[in-house]
């Protein structure tokens, strides 16, 4: 039989161990996984600063992506790279996302119309005029871009399933003042641009929930910071050419805010 003081010694060191196993630290969750997608204004183009990646995507440390991965403790893929067209986007930024990315965020379409080029084309001194250019690039908006959209949405739901993805839009770029002396774009120019945008943001927002996802408006958060405001969101004609009319490094911190909300729900 047992002593029974033997038995006993025997519990404060079982005690002990089960205490110790049931403090022990618990391992380190992960950083949740974010990709950023899309063309310049979520490459960081206008912010004049630029990783030497070895690409001309234009990534910079101050896009919006960078700064909202850093306030969400999340590990960054930056895929974002000016120029892409949605079909680009698809073909070659949805590599890295698969059931565990945490976030996504995305700005496409502009490029698939040539956002650029008709600003340009309205930048140009008397006698042209991009009334034309105006008209095409509603037209492809309401007629192609749609189902262009659906695409790639649906395209990056399948990618990334359990994300929460977020459907960056554009803002408008004019105040309707003229102000800078190498570029003429008329105010009623500028008006229609301004249309052009908010045409551009309402069939961006329809295709983003009609998919699911979230849409994130940057008209309101852009008023007030207009090319030809006391604080410019947005590089006027600029050089490099590249760099206009794009979000500058203010602009990105006002996207990153409006971002961060969406992405954190």
């Amino acid at each position: 039989m047992r002593n029974p003081r033997k038995a006993w010694r025997t519990v404060p060191a079982v005690a002990l161990m089960i205490t110790i196993i049931g403090v022990a630290a618990p391992a380190q969750a992960a950083a949740p996984a974010y990709t950023a997608l899309g063309d310049s204004y979520s490459s960081g183009t206008g912010t004049r600063e630029y990783y030497s990646d070895g690409t001309n995507c234009q990534r910079s440390p101050h896009a919006y992506p960078v700064i909202d991965a850093g306030r969400l403790g999340a590990t960054l893929t930056f895929a974002a790279c000016s120029g892409a067209k949605v079909a680009g986007i698809i073909s070659g930024q949805l590599g890295s996302m698969n059931a565990t990315t945490n976030y996504v965020t995305v700005t496409a379409g502009g490029n698939d119309f040539g956002w650029s080029q008709v600003i340009i084309q309205c930048a140009k001194p008397w006698p042209y005029t991009c009334w034309g250019d105006i008209d095409r690039a509603e037209t492809y908006i309401r007629s192609t871009l749609p189902g262009q959209l659906n695409q790639l949405y649906s395209a990056i739901k399948a990618k990334a399933p359990n994300a929460r993805i977020v459907a960056v839009g554009y803002p408008r770029l004019f105040n309707g003042e003229e102000c800078n002396a190498i570029a003429r774009i008329s105010p009623g120019e500028q008006a229609r641009l301004n249309a052009a945008a908010d045409l551009l943001a309402t069939t961006t927002r329809d295709r983003a929930v009609a998919n699911g996802l979230v849409f994130v408006d940057a008209r309101t958060a852009f008023n007030g910071h207009a090319v030809c405001d006391d604080v410019e969101w947005i590089n006027g004609t600029s050089w490099p050419v590249g760099e206009s009319y794009h979000p500058n490094r203010g602009g990105h911190a006002g996207y990153a805010g409006i971002v961060e909300t969406a992405l954190r729900g």
